[in-house]
């Protein structure tokens, strides 16, 4: 059948779903959701993928429920990495030939596209990568998933989610959609029916204590003051902030940072007079009070620190999403990259 990203399905399930369907990806929410959509209108029978073996499920998977008059059945293995490697040829064999009474889902975190499980799901029924990081190839853009949050996530809970406020959760929480789902359930409640959840309501309420402390270990690694980024940082990882979803959120500011030093550099290159505040207007800072909170930060980093801002935070972003993606090493890596910004030239 298809290769969907969960965006697709969700928005625009397919007019007729397959008997075998595999739900993988990172974002646990997506996952979840995309189950559901696929299970809508049937009964369920669960197993846990760590503990089932392909014998206490053959009997299920050639059995019609006796109450499941409107649909298939739906048979799910959560948490199916460990299931699969544990029985890929008999899982082979039956998604060759599947059964016709029931719908066979499986849940896993992670699905290598060179397998002949992966090609054979794809070609005869259904595969749903559930990540909301762009992908060029599974067609996931900064545009998709603005226009997923406005039209599936924000009508789940009947509200109005305007396009910039969507990118403002992007960019305050980071891209997992649970995260995003809950704040979004949160901003409903401070509107009427009818009424749009904007930016600065999402910049406001989404921030409060969290947000105010993004900000202290904003200004600690400008003023040098590691100390106090570390003891910050720790309160919000000890309020159950994660690593993957703090960086965006202290990256926000910092990158614009960044970007206005770039843009001093740049011009002082080419022997342009240079006026810190239009580098900083050029960076997105244009509002009198972001100016000079932003001129003051600057002068704290220095201009040594400041051209390393734009690297350093790139590759914790890459890094978050791969080899320290694990816990532990998430925190160990946000840690190591607030110090070593935080380090004061002096």
């Amino acid at each position: 059948m298809a290769i969907l990203s969960a965006f697709e399905m969700l928005m625009k399930p397919p007019a007729e779903l397959p008997s075998v369907a595999a739900v993988f990806g990172g974002d646990t929410a997506l996952r979840s959701w995309s189950i559901s959509a696929l299970c809508a209108g049937g009964d369920v029978t669960s197993f846990d993928g760590d503990v089932v073996r392909w014998s206490d499920l053959r009997d299920d998977l050639a059995t019609a429920s006796l109450f499941d008059f409107d649909g298939k059945r739906a048979i799910i293995v959560r948490d199916a990495d460990k299931f699969v490697s544990n029985h890929r040829p008999e899982l082979e064999k039956y998604v060759a030939k599947p059964g016709t009474s029931n719908r066979f889902v499986l849940d896993l975190s992670s699905l290598a596209s060179n397998t002949r499980l992966y090609k054979a799901i794809a070609a005869d029924h259904l595969l749903v990568a559930c990540n909301a990081s762009p992908d060029k190839k599974l067609g996931i853009t900064s545009a998709s998933r603005r226009k997923f949050l406005c039209n599936h996530v924000a009508k789940r809970h009947k509200a109005t989610l305007s396009a910039d406020a969507a990118d403002a959760l992007i960019e305050m929480l980071g891209d997992e959609m649970g995260m995003i789902d809950t704040e979004i359930a949160k901003l409903a409640l401070y509107r009427e029916p009818g009424e749009t959840i904007d930016e600065p309501l999402v910049r406001d309420v989404v921030a409060g204590w969290q947000g105010k402390t993004v900000w202290q270990i904003t200004d600690a690694i400008a003023s040098g003051n590691a100390a106090e980024a570390m003891l910050q940082l720790d309160k919000l990882m000890s309020g159950g902030q994660r690593p993957i979803a703090l960086l965006p959120q202290i990256a926000w500011s910092l990158r614009r940072l960044g970007m206005a030093t770039a843009v001093v550099e740049h011009r002082e290159r080419e022997g342009r007079p240079v006026q810190l505040e239009d580098a900083l207007s050029a960076a997105g800072i244009q509002r009198p009070a972001e100016i000079q909170q932003a001129k003051k930060q600057l002068r704290g980093l220095g201009r040594a620190r400041g051209r390393q801002l734009l690297p350093w935070l790139l590759d914790a972003d890459l890094r978050l999403k791969g080899t320290h993606s694990a816990e532990g090493r998430d925190r160990f890596l946000l840690e190591q990259l607030v110090m070593r910004m935080a380090k004061s030239a002096n």
